[in-house]
Order: C-alpha cells, then sequence, then structure tokens
C-alpha cells in the first residue's frame, strides 16, 4: 500500500539550500523523495526557483510546514494554507504535515516549537484547527509528534494526547522516532511502549535524525549528528509493530560528505529491506 503517493520502501532526504547542487548532481536511485518547508520556497524564483522546480520535476516531494502553529492560541494563518495549496498543486505534493505544536501567538512568530497542554480542553482546540486546516488545502494533513523539554500542563499522558488528537482531528500521524527516544530518556517513559501505542494505519510517513546526548538523562533533539543506535533499533521495531512506512532522514546543518549522508540512508533502505524479509518469513 502506498503512503500519499510513496511506496512504502521509499527513503528520502531533505531539500536544503545548502545540499542544492549535489541533490540535483545525485546519480538516479540515489534517493527516492525529497522533503521542504513550503514557508521556504513559495514565491521563490529566478535561478534558485528554476534548481527547485527541477528537483520537483524529476523526485516527488513531501511538504513539512514549520510555521503554522496548529496548535496555538492566535487565529490560525489561512492565508499561508492557501499558498500552500498553490504549491502543492503546482509541484504536485502529496503530503502536507505540521509539528503537533505551538510556535508564536498573537504578538508574533517564535520561530520555535512549543509544546501543548496535554489536556482535553487542548485536544478540540487543536483537532478543531487541524480539520480547518484539512479544509483549505484540500486533503488529509499528517501532525508529527515533537520534542518537548518542560510540559506546560499534563493532566493525561503525551501517548494519550496525540491518540485522542488523531482520532477527533481525524487526521495522519508523521512519526519521528527520533523524538520518541529523545522524550522517552528525558521524560521517563518507555519509547517501545510509546510507539506500540500509537496507530499505525494512521501514519504517513517517519522521520529519523540525529541527537545529542547532553546527559545520560537529557538528550537534545538537533538534526545536526549521525542517527543513533537507539534511533535505529526503534525503527527497526517500528517497522515490525506498524509495518514498513516512507522514511526520511532528517539532517539541518553539520552536514557530512553528501555520500556519507547517501551511506546513513542506506541504513534506512537496510532496515527497510529487512523488514520486507521478515515479513516474507513470517508468510
Amino acid at each position: 500500500m502506498k503512503s500519499g503517493g510513496l511506496a512504502p520502501d521509499a527513503a528520502g532526504l531533505g531539500l536544503r539550500r545548502s545540499l542544492m547542487g549535489s541533490l540535483q548532481a545525485a546519480p538516479p536511485g540515489s534517493f527516492d523523495f525529497l522533503e521542504t518547508a513550503p514557508e521556504n520556497w513559495i514565491g521563490v524564483g529566478g535561478p534558485l526557483g528554476e534548481q527547485f522546480a527541477d528537483l520537483a520535476a524529476r523526485h516527488p516531494i513531501v511538504c513539512h510546514g514549520l510555521s503554522l502553529s496548529i496548535g496555538g492560541p492566535a487565529a490560525l494563518d489561512e492565508t499561508l494554507l492557501r499558498k500552500v495549496r498553490r504549491f502543492m498543486d503546482a509541484h504536485r505534493v502529496a503530503i502536507y504535515s505540521e509539528h503537533l505544536s505551538a510556535c508564536g501567538d498573537s504578538h508574533g512568530q517564535l520561530y520555535d516549537l512549543l509544546p501543548l497542554p496535554f489536556t482535553e480542553e487542548a485536544v478540540h482546540h487543536v483537532a478543531a484547527r487541524i480539520r480547518r486546516a484539512q479544509d483549505i488545502v484540500g486533503q488529509a494533513i499528517a501532525v508529527e509528534n515533537i520534542s518537548y523539554y518542560a510540559a506546560p500542563f499534563q493532566a493525561m499522558p503525551e501517548i494519550d494526547f496525540v491518540n485522542a488528537v488523531l482520532a477527533e482531528a481525524d487526521c495522519r500521524l508523521l512519526l519521528d522516532v527520533n523524538n520518541i527516544v529523545v522524550n522517552a530518556t528525558n521524560h521517563g517513559y518507555d519509547a517501545s511502549a510509546f510507539l506500540r501505542g500509537l496507530p499505525g494505519e494512521r501514519i504517513a510517513y517517519i522521520h529519523v535524525a540525529g541527537h545529542y546526548d547532553e546527559a545520560e538523562d537529557l538528550k537534545v533533539d538537533t538534526h545536526g549528528a549521525a542517527v543513533s543506535d537507539p534511533v535505529w533499533a526503534l525503527l527497526a521495531e517500528a517497522y515490525r509493530v506498524h509495518g514498513r512506512k516512507p522514511t526520511l532522514l532528517e539532517r539541518d546543518f553539520n552536514f557530512p560528505p553528501f555520500e556519507e549522508l547517501i551511506g546513513e540512508l542506506d541504513t534506512v533502505r537496510r532496515h527497510l529491506a529487512g523488514a520486507a524479509e521478515a515479513r516474507r518469513d513470517a508468510a
């Protein structure tokens, strides 16, 4: 079964401007899809816009938003959503995702991902905004489980909050495996139990990324390092529990040589292939 136009064994990279030349020159088959923040490309013209259009014409694109503040207190940015829809239509984008967070209020944009209170009131608030966003973009969107370091208020466990939002909004999930490992370490819960408690049928695709080990009980979600062994292990478990899903390797800075980045993406592919082989053996 394909997910939003992506095959379940698809392995992708983030489209960063610093990688543009390498992505354009990469041999066919180096990666299966690209993920980009639409805010960074809407309205971009000239040579850079042409380079983006070239990549979008040759590779499937998914959109991962940064600034919608889907759970925030300010009015939903419907102007942005309409621009996103036009962008998606122009580049045949099959998936639009955002963070299950707030990143601003009526006074402006904070450019950070703030956790929401885990309450019934917050579930209703964010679910209504997700439904409205889905109406505007014309499809179900995916929301990502974010990493967080302090919780504003928790009347329910994180897993119950995430599942309640997915059910009430009738939306999809962008499963970030690294964020589960980070949060499980920082907040003292079982990463495997959290993973197994998620609704696999709602997963649109998966993120894996690197983090920084500040201390034994503190991990910082950086997207600036190689993926760690605990994250690879949880990714393999995600495939066993929920089946293979399109998977994106996130890297936002401290980029290694492009060949090394592709080598790390090949690790994603080996896990996908291993999950497929295990499924065939079981059958």
